[in-house]
């Protein structure tokens, strides 16, 4: 079960998400306490460690729109959050994914701050208002890259396997 801790709409830059004025910051260590520097309140929350790993950003459609930006996806990724949005921007898409930040596309998704979210394999379950969404399941390959916590530790882990077979 994981908790929507901020709720977002439609059309949200990377710029929103982690602001240019950052970017000379590429660390990913560095760069979670910039996500979403200028919303005071969501930063303050992140920085001050009150939003637990696994919690949910539930946003509208083209999250992550704008720049190729990567880290708008390595500041989240920082927190362990899950994006969970009616649709992603295509560069944000590949870059969440070579990073491993778990993503879930659900078009028809309802969910406010606060509410209770269960996270299945085909859908996601508002707890809270007892409505089911179907989710959009990346390929496998992609997915894979997700589980293994991104594409360098997946391509560690497929070396290690091809090294253990020869």
């Amino acid at each position: 079960m994981a908790t929507v801790f901020f709720k977002t709409g439609d059309d949200i830059s990377t710029d929103v998400i982690y602001p240019g004025r950052y970017m000379a910051t590429v660390l990913p260590t560095e760069t979670p306490q910039f996500a979403f520097a200028d919303n005071a309140e969501v930063n303050g929350k992140l920085k001050a460690k009150q939003v637990a790993p696994g919690s949910v950003i539930v946003a509208g459609k083209n999250f992550g729109c704008g720049s190729s930006r990567e880290q708008a996806c390595s500041c989240l990724k920082g927190y362990e959050l899950t994006i969970v949005a009616k649709g992603f921007a295509r560069i944000f898409l590949q870059n969440s994914i070579n990073l491993g930040l778990n993503l879930i596309t659900a078009p028809d998704i309802e969910a406010n701050e606060g509410d209770e979210l269960e996270i299945t394999g085909d859908k996601v379950v508002n707890k809270t208002t007892g409505k089911t969404f179907a989710t959009i399941p990346l390929p496998a390959a992609r997915q894979a890259i997700i589980d293994a916590g991104g594409l360098i530790a997946y391509t560690r882990k497929r070396v290690v396997e091809n090294a253990a077979r020869a």
